[in-house]
């Protein structure tokens, strides 16, 4: 199996985002030696996380496909447009991760995205109005298309099926690791 991850938040190193994909990521790389992994990581200056990096250099199955779209570019692009399917950038895969801020289309691959909080929904107040534009629109997508949606904590399982109207079937918790 092909599993495809964006991993581009690692590249905001020390925010509780990038701890938790990095981890995630980490530990898949070094258990799992059965499926190929293309992590795809799109920044105009930043880096992956060199944890995850030192893991791909372990694990001959996995590859890092960097682009250098700005998130601007990707919001219009997969979160306005939805257009350009994620295989026409890295391939064929047949499940497709996604993490905090964009939600490409796919051809045929299995989707899933990680959650982290809603918190642009419960307190938009305390936000940045770009933010919460851009979330809400990945999320429109999120409950559309994904197969399945991972959760860091119950209570964000919760609030996405409370907040979201995602089907409690397709969630799954996984608690933060170290």
């Amino acid at each position: 199996m092909i599993i495809g991850i964006d991993i581009s938040q690692t590249a905001y190193q020390n925010t509780g985002v990038a701890n938790y994909l990095t981890n995630l990521v980490v530990n898949l790389l070094e258990k799992d030696s059965v499926n190929k992994y293309i992590l795809f990581f799109s920044s105009f200056r930043g880096k992956p996380s060199q944890k995850i990096i030192d893991a791909v250099e372990k694990n001959p199955s996995a590859v890092i496909k960097k682009f250098k779209f700005p998130p601007q570019i990707l919001d219009t692009l997969w979160n306005k447009l939805h257009a350009m399917p994620i295989e026409n950038l890295i391939g064929n895969v047949d499940i497709l991760l996604t993490s905090d801020w964009t939600e490409p289309p796919a051809k045929k691959a299995k989707k899933g995205t990680i959650i982290y909080d809603l918190v642009v929904y419960k307190y938009p107040e305390e936000t940045d109005k770009k933010i919460i534009e851009t979330q809400k629109r990945k999320l429109s997508w999120v409950k559309k298309e994904s197969q399945f949606v991972i959760c860091i904590s119950d209570s964000t399982k919760n609030d996405t099926k409370e907040l979201l109207g995602i089907n409690p079937e397709k969630i799954s918790v996984i608690y933060p690791g170290f």
